[in-house]
């Protein structure tokens, strides 16, 4: 075993807050503004690490293991997954699915401590979450059984660095159908427009955001690395889809990835400065057009 799968899990750890700096950057320029610096993400995650925590009485054990939960899973997500053409740091055949999965725990941790707080404010949030999420897991899941019969392998270490060139002249079509639909399941799953805004606090249209409101000191710094971590394992098998290049030196080969998820990150912040946040109604349209897209993908890897 090469260090480059620790490296890259190192890398992961490291760098994932700053792909919330690129995006809320990028969206400062759209806006003609300075905006935030490019690492605050690191300095708000510093300053919550070393405020307390206050647990109001009508929470249980539930609210305090939510944070930790999802943060554990996500850790392990992080290790499941392969950047720079190099295995991950762990994986077995079949290992896809514990990815899937692991992404469930942690959402069905942080919906039950929102639950836990007992107000109807969270579980609002924490019902669209979940209305979503049920949309958004199987266009996760279709996209990664698609790549997985493209490259013949049920494991994320083997799959993704197995794809190159080769893989898009033959299968392009359905790698490309793949790689929207799991954009749009990124934009869904890290709570970004116009699925979700990070930034409303507006009550009406407030998903992600609503079901952390009782949540502070390191607990919340829990949160947010963690869907920072979130946004950079969604982003590194998407731009293992779209980017395979594979030189033969592995330390070029991650500087190329690592690249390529800033640059999705600018992406985003593109996206999110072009366009309006959809209204809820709207927002399962799009999520069963992503599952159309998988399934279609699917189909024609079929034929």
């Amino acid at each position: 075993m090469t260090l480059f799968p620790i490296i890259n899990f190192l890398l992961a750890l490291v760098s994932a807050p700053l792909l919330l700096g690129v995006i809320n950057k990028t969206k400062a320029l759209f806006a003609g503004r300075r905006g935030q610096p490019v690492l605050q993400a690191y300095s708000d995650l510093w300053k919550l690490l070393h405020k307390g925590a206050v647990y109001s009485r009508t929470t249980t054990w539930v609210f305090r293991a939510g944070p930790v939960v999802g943060l554990a899973c996500v850790l392990v997500a992080a290790a499941l997954t392969p950047f720079g053409g190099a295995p991950a740091l762990m994986g077995f055949s079949g290992d896809l699915l514990l990815l899937v999965y692991l992404f469930g725990v942690m959402r069905f941790f942080t919906v039950l401590a929102a639950l836990d707080t007992g107000s109807a404010f969270e579980g609002m949030g924490a019902s669209r979450e979940v209305q979503f999420s049920a949309l958004a897991e199987p266009a996760f899941l279709l996209g990664l059984a698609a790549v997985a019969h493209v490259t013949g392998s049920f494991s994320l270490s083997t799959m993704f660095p197995a794809l190159d060139a080769t893989d898009w002249s033959q299968a392009g079509p359905a790698l490309l159908l793949v790689a929207a639909a799991l954009f749009i399941v990124f934009l869904a799953e890290n709570s970004r427009i116009p699925v979700d805004d990070p930034d409303t606090h507006l009550e009406l249209t407030m998903i992600h955001e609503v079901m952390v409101l009782d949540h502070g000191g390191p607990d919340f710094a829990f949160i947010l690395y963690g869907a920072a971590l979130k946004l950079w394992v969604l982003g590194a098998l998407l731009s293992g889809i779209l980017l395979p290049v594979r030189t033969g030196f592995g330390v070029i080969d991650s500087a190329i990835a690592w690249a390529a998820l800033v640059a999705l990150a600018a992406a985003v912040g593109v996206v999110e400065s072009s366009m309006a946040r959809l209204r809820l109604l709207r927002v399962p349209r799009l999520l069963v057009g992503a599952v159309l897209l998988s399934g279609l993908a699917f189909v024609l890897l079929l034929r």
